[in-house]
C-alpha cells in the first residue's frame, strides 16, 4: 500500500494541478500587486462591509503571507500585512473576498452553514480516518478499513461544499468592488486574475480528496 504506484496514478493529476495552482496564485498575486489601487485592502473591505450594514465586523492585521481569513466566531476579518495595508488590485481582491465570507455569514448562506457544521467531522476524518485506514490495511481488518473510508468521506464532503462557498465569496467581491466604485469596471479583470487563481487551489484540493477516497475504495473492494 505504502509504495503502490496505482495510488500515484490516482492522485497524480490532482497533485500536479495543486502545484500549478500554488504557482498561479503566487505569480498572479505578485503581478497584480504591481497594479495600484486608490485605497488599501483594509479600507476596501471596510467600505464593502459598511455598505451591507456589517459595522460590527472588525478588520485586523495578522502575520503571515496570504494568511487572510474571516473568523465567523469573532466576527472579524484578519488580513495579512500585504493585503491589510497594500494599495493594489491584489490587496483589494483578497480583502474583499474575505469580506464576502462575512456577507455569507450575515445572510446565513446555506453552503457556508453546512461547511461550518462539517468542520469538526472533516478534521476528525482527516486524522482518525487516515489512521484507521492505515491500521486496517496493516492488520488486515476489513471493517476497520471501511470505517476509515467512512470517516475520510467527511473530508471529501467538506471540500465539495467548500467550493460554492469560495466561488460565491469571490463573485461577491468582484461585484461589490465595481458597484461601490472602489475600482473602475475595466479594472475588474485584474482582481479576477487573483481570485480565479485562488479558486483553482480549492478545485485541486477537492479533486485530490475525491481521488484519494476513490483509491481507498478501490483497494478495499479488491480485497478478499
Amino acid at each position: 500500500m505504502f509504495f503502490d504506484p496505482i495510488y500515484f496514478l490516482f492522485i497524480g493529476p490532482a497533485f500536479l494541478l495543486g502545484l500549478y495552482a500554488q504557482w498561479k496564485v503566487k505569480s498572479s498575486f505578485a503581478a497584480m500587486s504591481e497594479i495600484p489601487a486608490r485605497m488599501s485592502g483594509a479600507q476596501a473591505a471596510r467600505t464593502m462591509l459598511d455598505s451591507a450594514g456589517l459595522h460590527d465586523v472588525g478588520i485586523e492585521p495578522v502575520q503571515g503571507h496570504l494568511s487572510d481569513h474571516y473568523d465567523p466566531r469573532a466576527k472579524v476579518l484578519r488580513l495579512s500585512p500585504e493585503v491589510y495595508g497594500g494599495r493594489s488590485m491584489s490587496a483589494l481582491g483578497v480583502a474583499c473576498h474575505e469580506a464576502g465570507h462575512a456577507f455569507q455569514d450575515a445572510k446565513r448562506y446555506a453552503p457556508l452553514v453546512i461547511r461550518n457544521m462539517a468542520v469538526p467531522a472533516a478534521g476528525f476524518g482527516s486524522n482518525i480516518g487516515m489512521l484507521m485506514l492505515i491500521g486496517g490495511f496493516i492488520l488486515q481488518l476489513q471493517p476497520l478499513i471501511w470505517l476509515g473510508i467512512l470517516l475520510f468521506s467527511a473530508v471529501v464532503f467538506f471540500q465539495v461544499v467548500n467550493l460554492p462557498v469560495e466561488f460565491d465569496a469571490s463573485a461577491r467581491a468582484r461585484r461589490q468592488l465595481v458597484d461601490q466604485g472602489l475600482i473602475a469596471p475595466q479594472e475588474e479583470q485584474y482582481v479576477a486574475k487573483v481570485l480565479n487563481a485562488a479558486a483553482l487551489t480549492y478545485v485541486a484540493a477537492t479533486l485530490q480528496s475525491i481521488l484519494t477516497l476513490a483509491y481507498f475504495i478501490m483497494r478495499a473492494s479488491s480485497r478478499h
